[in-house]
């Protein structure tokens, strides 16, 4: 299944107009890389200084905005995304390579991040409290923190970065938007539905360009107030400091290494779906996904055959085609990464019992087979190091216990879950799970947008996301003292 290429350049969006860049790069489509879906201008370091000045400019205005015209800014946003969902969705799919109906699915639910915090800037509500001083009243302001940089990863084009730009523009904020320069067709219809609304000159930027330049350059600034970002533990890691040297708020969201735990009164067919559903849609290709399958002895073999059975069904192909049910890798650095990970694996003893393999589709893709693993250790690199693909490892242990303690032995911490009928045991990892997200009989993957959502140890720095948790990174408080 094949699209048309197009040759058509996309702008950079800087000071409320479309700009040229230094150059432009090709998105090329993972399902079929004869498929070229645009030329996107690629920013230069001095463009960055000059969306950052607008930012700082556009911010003051849109800051004294009142209430009920960011509310309907950020509604009329979140509408246009749902209404063009397909249409959209299908753009989502054709550069990222993830089904139609998760391209479709994604874009739906951006649009409900910015229906949310639509709703958001009419609940801000300040708090007032006495003094212990006589005749002094008190009031708790939160103010708009500034210009947000916002750097966003290429596996959730549309999602991740829409669940920090919608917050930034509820609270007043100013917004300087690098996406992955991977995936820049959805960064750009996004700039584009923003640029038509009523906002001042300044207050949404869209830088695209490699990470190497342009987001050093947005990270390094001292003329930026926040930088939210995610991506990898080591980029992660150099944001931290550049910010840290302007002492520049800083969010960060970064590797994992997601565990399900099957334990024995498991309810194997819910249990066969949620690892599956975990570990395998969206190719794999989630900060979510369920990479370490820990299952106790008594159920081990029953739940290693009927995953292995699950995964026979699983048809891969061309993103948009239909009755696909898991598309390509994104690019073939990810695809050879991925194929490297399997070999490696069994390199150090562990017995691939599906997949695994580069498959050949219609069209010249990025395409693998989903990879099981069984008879791994929770000491081996594949348990230890983020994958982001299609391969999941079963780790056999003695019971729910000895499933706990290997739950919690990584240095990362973003989510984990437990397939359980008992509530003892339900109740008891919900409380000793070492992860900012537990799920009990769900899969690891799959969260909600109007509560907070973060990981702990290497996984997260700083505020959560998302829900009401968020206004904690994008404002700043201030005490108002009164003498009457």
């Amino acid at each position: 299944m094949s699209q048309q290429s197009t040759t058509t350049a996309y702008s950079l969006y800087i000071d409320g107009q479309w700009v040229s860049g230094q150059g432009n790069v090709a998105n090329i489509n993972p399902s079929d890389t004869r498929d070229v879906i645009g030329h996107y201008a690629q920013a230069s370091v001095d463009q960055v200084a000059l969306a950052i000045a607008a930012a700082k400019r556009g911010q003051i205005q849109w800051a004294t905005s009142g209430l009920e015209q960011r509310y309907s800014v950020l509604m009329t946003i979140g509408d246009e995304l749902i209404a063009r969902k397909t249409e959209l969705g299908k753009l989502l799919a054709r550069e990222e390579g993830k089904t139609l109906a998760e391209g479709i699915g994604e874009v739906h639910r951006s649009g409900q991040f910015f229906h949310y915090y639509g709703a958001e800037v009419l609940r801000q509500i300040d708090e007032r409290a006495d003094s212990v001083r006589p005749g002094v009243e008190i009031e708790v302001r939160r103010e708009p923190v500034g210009v947000v940089g916002v750097i966003s990863p290429w596996n959730f084009p549309l999602a991740t970065a829409v669940w920090k730009i919608a917050p930034a523009l509820a609270f007043g904020n100013s917004v300087v938007f690098k996406p992955a320069n991977l995936v820049p067709g959805s960064a750009w219809a996004l700039a584009e539905i923003i640029h038509r609304q009523s906002l001042p000159n300044g207050t949404f930027n869209l830088l695209m360009g490699p990470g190497s330049s342009v987001g050093d350059a947005l990270i390094s600034s001292p003329d930026i107030h926040a930088l939210s970002f995610t991506g990898s533990l080591e980029v992660g890691r150099r944001v931290a400091a550049a910010t840290a040297a302007n002492l520049v708020k800083c969010q960060l969201e970064m590797g994992s290494k997601n565990a399900l735990i099957i334990a024995d009164d498991a309810d194997m067919e819910l249990a066969v779906e949620a690892a599956f559903n975990g570990a395998y849609s969206g190719t794999g290709q989630k900060c979510t996904a369920s990479s370490r399958l820990i299952v106790t002895e008594a159920v081990h073999d029953e739940f290693v055959e009927k995953l292995t059975q699950r995964l026979a069904e699983v048809r891969v192909g061309h993103a948009l085609e239909d009755g696909v049910h898991m598309g390509p890798a994104v690019d073939a650095k990810q695809l050879e990464s991925n194929l490297g990970w399997v070999q490696r694996a069994q390199e150090e003893g562990a017995r691939l019992v599906f997949g695994g393999e580069r498959l050949e589709g219609a069209t010249d893709g990025y395409f693998m087979s989903p990879a099981l693993l069984v008879d791994t250790t929770n000491d081996m690199a594949i348990n230890r190091e983020e994958i982001f693909g299609p391969i999941a490892c079963v780790i056999k242990v003695r019971d729910a216990e000895d499933a706990i303690d290997v739950l919690n032995d990584t240095h990362f911490g973003l989510t984990a879950g437990i397939i359980t009928n008992s509530l003892k045991l339900a109740s008891s990892f919900k409380a000793r799970a070492e992860t900012g997200c537990v799920m009990v009989n769900l899969p690891t993957a799959g969260t909600d947008y109007h509560v907070p959502f973060g990981g702990r140890k290497s996984s997260s720095f700083g505020p959560r996301e998302q829900g009401r948790y968020a206004r904690e990174f994008y404002t700043v408080v201030k005490t108002c003292y009164i003498k009457a």
